[in-house]
């Protein structure tokens, strides 16, 4: 029980000193797992005489959740294609479901052939050194890590929304994210405004608002032009509202809303917001151009959150120094599998 408590103790306190140093690095996410995992095996350890109970209503919790999560990610992906469309960002959170649900079929299917090992011998050679067996665990493997790796993501994406913040901003920069018909704003767009007006009045010194955001192709203003009006008609007054109608990606949102700021004198504590799925990502952009802000998530359609949510994932693992850990670290798990197919004279 010391021993558990004492990780769980480092653990949080690693968290805290990095997550204060940068809370857009990555490391965090782990950082944070390993700290809910030390708690967890903290509170088992303190359970006493019901030490295999609570791991046993723990274990069907888990195995639970493994059973269901395929299938609402199914079910998720079929109400976004009939509210958003058949686009593949729209279909994210089928694909997802069914390659889980593929990863646990096939390891049924293992945990059979082990129980009946006996009829999958062939020519003196076992099972678990046949081409099938490798190919199978190197699947199985790979569905786990990748979920595990989402799964760690996703509570980072979580806790970085409910962490409290601080409440005196100087500057809110507000992300766009496309217009509507007649270049009015979307539903994901006035939820990131009402977060930002939200943030304005409770602020006791109420800070600039700055919308953010060019006019696209199909779109007859600026998205930050109709983010103003919207801003207007909810009762700020124009002064606290400054316009950044240049930018074409959310990169460019950033660094023109910090020359902006960098304009004007005094103090500049910021903020920025965006849906909640988002502000991971946006996070790391301003690491990278050297703007120290704070995230606030908006609200999001809960249907439209896990595909919004894999599609985040997907850009910052397609990152190069990403991509490459990524890919090192499931060579590191698929290797004990591949070993007795290399080395059969192990």
């Amino acid at each position: 029980m010391i021993a558990t408590g004492t990780m769980m103790i480092v653990s949080w306190i690693i968290l805290q000193v990095s997550f204060n140093i940068d809370r857009s690095r990555y490391r965090n996410c782990y950082f944070l797992f390993i700290s809910l995992t030390c708690t967890v095996m903290f509170l088992i350890s303190v359970s006493g005489d019901h030490m295999m109970e609570t791991m046993y209503v723990l274990f069907l919790i888990i195995l639970a959740a493994l059973l269901i999560v395929p299938f609402f990610l199914m079910f998720n992906g079929f109400v976004m294609m009939k509210r958003e469309g058949r686009r593949l960002p729209q279909l994210l959170s089928l694909l997802l479901g069914i390659i889980i649900l593929t990863g646990e079929g096939l390891t049924f299917f293992l945990m059979i052939a082990e129980i009946f090992s006996h009829h999958f011998y062939s020519s003196g050679q076992p099972y678990y050194r046949s081409w099938w067996f490798i190919t199978i665990c190197c699947i199985i493997i790979t569905i786990i890590y990748g979920s595990m790796s989402f799964l760690i993501f996703m509570i980072y994406t979580l806790f970085l929304h409910i962490v409290p913040r601080t409440k005196d901003f100087d500057y809110v920069i507000i992300h766009g994210c496309g217009l509507g018909k007649d270049s009015k704003v979307t539903k994901l767009l006035k939820d990131r405004l009402d977060k930002a007006i939200e943030v304005y009045h409770i602020d006791p010194t109420p800070p600039k608002l700055i919308p953010s955001g060019g006019q696209g192709t199909d779109e007859s203003i600026p998205e930050a032009v109709a983010m103003r009006d919207y801003l207007l008609s909810q009762g700020i007054p124009a002064e606290d509202i400054i316009l950044e109608d240049k930018s074409r990606t959310t990169l460019e949102n950033l660094i023109n809303s910090k020359e902006i700021i960098d304009s004007y004198p005094g103090r500049k504590v910021i903020a920025l917001v965006s849906s909640n799925y988002h502000i991971y990502r946006a996070l790391r952009y301003c690491r990278k151009i050297g703007l120290k802000c704070t995230g606030i998530g908006s609200h999001v359609a809960f249907y439209y959150w896990p595909s919004a949510l894999i599609r985040e994932y997907i850009a910052i693992h397609a990152e190069k120094k990403h991509a490459v850990i990524f890919i090192l670290g499931w060579l590191l798990c698929i290797a004990p599998v591949l070993i007795p197919l290399l080395f059969p004279n192990l």
